[in-house]
């Protein structure tokens, strides 16, 4: 669906972030392998969290929707199908393929959509040596796995993205025999502190030397516990918010604490090196607008924050230097490509370096024009946070994909804008 949205408005007000939806499922994961029901608050029905709902009750899991933030799970790993549809979600693909491979029958792993373009070899190799029977589609989903997952030691390339890791450290503890993963190369890993923080939340243990991500020790036939658990607001999605108050306004996120796990709570540090004005409370932060400078930041870590530095960017007075986009090919669209093309219509210069690993972005006055998602959710929400900063009417095809994590982010804008 095409569409045009009415913006070039100043924003203020308060707003609640959705909840963050990789902690969601990964706390679904957890639930699914847990002795006993459990009590996840705060939940928000995003694509890719319905998708995960849906694959943990083909899994075994009884699911109850008691109010629209809050589930109760009844875990218990009994598949009910032999193929599991994980939608468009990448962490789903590899968080539960591993889950999917403790059970002794054959289970087909597949999705839709852009997700069917995206990596899968990495686990491969690594599930073939933990005794795992694997036939994959050239490197793509679908993917057939059939265990159960002996244990053992293993090496996996970390250098693409650490959701296999995560789903290895949420399946091993429940293999018959402990093992010992070694990473090379390990990006993102914020995101595996998030996999070890929910480990422990349910009861399971994986040791590691801090700050170490290249080995890992798992033992081998743990139990997951289960819990009542508040899911946290997600950095991700808030990121987009603060990028809009500090181009238009002023807000006031809501339930977020810089305390958290999340590697997105990185973008307070571009925010302030662009200039913006931050207050950092206990559990909220406000964002405001200030004059806008040039500034240089290594999101290599943080991958998912590049469309919102593209349009903190794009506002800032000079050429703002953004390292990492060797993590930009592989996601719900070549985000470098995508990100340098579509601001290339409103008049954004974007440059790609990628032997240096560098995007460069040449801020400036935008002008309306039409312009294009390519069905990815953070593309859609970058560009509409630039045509605040644009008199006219800026029309974004395909819009409504960003269901797939921010379900109600034109909305929550919408109630934000002010004359």
């Amino acid at each position: 669906m095409d569409s045009t949205v009415p913006l070039g408005k100043h924003l203020r007000g308060e707003i609640t972030p959705p909840c963050s939806k990789s902690y969601a499922q990964r706390a679904l994961a957890a639930a699914l392998m847990a002795r006993g029901r459990s009590t996840l608050r705060g939940i928000e029905l995003c694509r890719d969290t319905q998708s995960a709902i849906e694959v943990i009750r083909a899994l075994g899991a009884r699911v109850e929707i008691i109010d629209e933030n809050t589930l109760a799970i009844e875990g218990g790993l009994r598949p009910t199908v032999g193929r599991i549809n994980v939608g468009e979600s990448g962490l789903a693909a590899r968080l539960f393929t591993p889950i999917a491979a403790l059970c002794d029958q054959p289970i087909v792993i597949d999705g839709e959509g852009t997700l069917l373009h995206r990596p899968m070899s990495m686990m491969v190799e690594p599930l073939c040596e933990l005794g795992v029977e694997v036939r994959d589609g050239g490197g793509r989903l679908p993917i057939e796995v059939c265990g159960p997952i002996r244990g053992g030691r293993v090496r996996v390339d970390g250098s693409m993205s650490s959701q296999f890791v995560t789903g290895l450290l949420m399946a091993l503890p429940m293999a018959e025999r402990d093992t010992t993963v070694e990473v090379a190369s390990a990006v993102s890993t914020p995101y595996i502190e998030m996999t070890l923080a929910t480990l422990q939340r349910f009861g399971v243990e994986v040791l590691h030397h801090e700050g170490d991500y290249t080995e890992f020790y798992v033992e081998g036939g743990q139990q997951y516990e289960a819990v009542d658990y508040t899911i946290e607001c997600d950095w991700s999605a808030a990121a987009m918010i603060m990028v809009a108050a500090a181009i238009a306004g002023e807000v006031k996120l809501l339930n977020l604490s810089m305390l958290s796990r999340q590697a997105d709570t990185a973008v307070c540090r571009a925010l302030e090196r662009a200039g913006a004005s931050l207050i950092i409370e206990e559990s909220s932060v406000t964002v405001a607008h200030r004059e806008l400078h040039a500034f240089e930041f290594d999101a290599t870590q943080c991958p998912d924050l590049f469309p919102a530095l593209v349009a903190l960017a794009a506002a800032a007075d000079g050429v703002s230097r953004i390292s990492g986009i060797g993590r930009l090919r592989g996601k719900e669209s070549d985000r470098g490509e995508t990100l340098r093309e579509e601001y290339a219509k409103l008049g954004i210069d974007i440059e790609l370096d990628y032997e240096a690993d560098v995007m460069l972005v040449v801020g400036g006055q935008p002008h309306a024009a039409a312009v294009d998602s390519h069905d990815d959710h953070r593309i859609a929400m970058s560009l509409a946070i630039t045509a605040l900063r644009i008199a006219d009417d800026v029309e974004i095809s395909n819009r409504e994909c960003v269901a797939k994590s921010y379900p109600s982010f034109f909305e929550d804008l919408r109630s934000l804008m002010c004359e």
